[in-house]
């Protein structure tokens, strides 16, 4: 089984930076994608930002020039370093790890950290 543990969230005033971490219990290069999501209570969660297991990464636009994600192979760990924050990117952030295999999707999910920025 798969576990994906967040870390690295917090209050941080805005204009301020943060950088999450999201260690996995199985190898970061084995899925096929990673990626960082986001919700907000009452919303329907966002993508962040993901990466494929060829290096190839897609941010949402709202973060462009902001975030970056980044994964280190060897500590098996997803990185997403947060700067200029904003009050609106006051959310829960969940990583999430996708495997393909035999035609099906696997998704899973860490118990996400809470990022709170204030104005």
């Amino acid at each position: 089984q798969v576990q994906l543990v967040e870390s690295g969230g917090g209050l941080v005033q805005a204009g301020g930076s943060l950088k999450l971490s999201c260690a996995a219990s199985g190898r970061v290069s084995s899925f096929n994608v990673m990626g960082w999501y986001r919700q907000v209570l009452g919303k329907q969660r966002e993508l962040v930002a993901t990466i494929t297991s060829d290096g190839m990464s897609n941010y949402a636009d709202s973060v462009k020039g902001r975030f970056t994600m980044s994964r280190d192979n060897g500590k098996n760990t997803l990185y997403l370093q947060m700067n200029s924050l904003k009050p609106e990117d006051t959310a829960a952030y969940y990583c999430n790890a996708r495997r393909y295999s035999l035609g099906r999707t696997y998704d899973f999910w860490g118990q996400g950290t809470q990022v709170t920025v204030s104005s």
